[in-house]
């Protein structure tokens, strides 16, 4: 008999209330600041149209300098004319520090803060960020800006897209010789399902997650778009649609190598936000365990496990649990994770690492990080 895992984090309706209360005052803090710093872009621009303004006319009072050398600013005042500085507190990523004034707000936004800690030899991996969901501030730092290969953590976009562009759960999709082959030519960690089996949407998002299936997230992206490539486009739409850097781009819904497969951890962190707070995807992302009977097609049951959450809880600090997770390794990049963590008051935080030496190293990281600085 297969052992199966029930562990959830419950509040009770007045300790959800008071956390969806402190949510929204986190949310209008974040709008705030974001105005704040929109106001002062804007008045340097109009300070430097004011100051170019004044110098042409200067110029023509003057009689155009036919006999005079024109009077060169100093290289600062130049910069300062052309491109107003990055606020001091925006996250070091190109993703999240507009050079114009934005047109549309992203969804989800951290800043960094006099008390953010950047990472050095602290940790293994070579890229990390944690973020309070609370109050949208950015703890603790590791090169959050840099362009990784998030591997599997891609997934993450994946049944997000997926569950934005479906009508409910109630589908089913049949698994395709060519979705195995390609799978299994590309050496892909798979679900297990087999050409011919009719698999629920339900499965189809627990095989994407749970054992990181290639054959599952294939599966979701036919049902949703009818090809693989036309479901990028959708991923790259919400991409855009979050915010992400200028620089995140991604070429399947896999996590497969790519050069244009890229973001940042703090691109990364954000999808995840995202995904937590989409009741479908929450779902998926918290599960531990899930068995799935045989059938006519396939004979043996299928035990799809998220192993992270399961390993990291014994290395978490008391009153501290990870809750949703996903994990990704390619050569290129490492061992990673995004995960996402819950405090007994309901407090929410986002970690997300990248190139680690190994999988329990990866492990190892996010404990460590979440334990030195979450709640602190």
């Amino acid at each position: 008999m297969k052992e199966t895992y029930t562990y959830k984090y419950t509040l009770s309706e007045k300790e959800l209330a008071a956390l969806r209360s402190r949510r929204a005052a986190a949310r209008e803090r974040r709008e705030r600041e974001r105005r704040r710093r929109i106001l002062l872009w804007t008045l340097a621009l109009l300070a430097a149209a004011v100051l170019l303004i004044a110098a042409a006319v200067w110029l023509l009072v003057r009689g155009g300098g036919a006999n005079e050398p024109v009077p060169i600013p100093p290289a600062g005042e130049i910069e300062d004319l052309t491109e107003p500085a990055e606020p001091p507190d925006a996250p070091d990523t190109p993703a999240s520090a507009p050079a114009a004034v934005p047109a549309v707000s992203p969804p989800h936004e951290a800043v960094r803060s006099p008390d953010t800690v950047r990472l050095t030899s602290e940790v293994n991996s070579q890229y990390a960020v944690l973020i309070d969901l609370e109050t949208g501030e950015i703890l603790a730092q590791k090169k959050p800006g840099a362009l990784v290969s998030p591997a599997s953590m891609t997934k993450i976009l994946t049944i997000l897209t997926a569950a934005e562009h479906i009508g409910g759960l109630n589908g089913t999709y049949v698994i395709t010789q060519e979705m195995v082959d390609y799978c299994r030519n590309n050496g892909c960690s798979t679900a297990g399902f087999l050409p011919g089996e009719e698999v629920s949407l339900t499965d189809l998002f627990y095989g994407t997650i749970l054992p990181s299936g290639a054959d599952a997230a294939l599966a979701l992206a036919c049902y949703v778009a009818g090809s693989q490539e036309a479901f990028v486009e959708l991923m790259n739409q919400k991409a855009r649609d979050l915010g992400l850097s200028s620089s995140a781009r991604f070429a399947n819904c896999i996590g497969l190598y790519d050069p244009d497969n890229v973001c940042t951890v703090y691109d990364m962190a954000m999808i995840l936000w995202a995904a937590m707070e989409n009741d479908i995807c929450r779902t998926f992302l918290t599960e531990r365990n899930r068995v799935l009977p045989a059938n006519e097609v396939r004979e043996a049951e299928l035990d799809l496990s998220n192993w992270f959450i399961r390993r990291i809880e014994d290395h978490m600090p008391e009153g501290l649990a990870v809750l949703g997770a996903k994990t990704g390794y390619v050569s290129m990049a490492g061992s990673c994770a995004a995960s996402f963590a819950q405090s007994r008051d309901g407090r929410e935080y986002i970690c997300v690492t990248a190139k680690a030496s190994g999988g329990w190293q990866c492990i190892f990281d996010q404990a460590a990080i979440y334990a030195a600085w979450a709640g602190k």
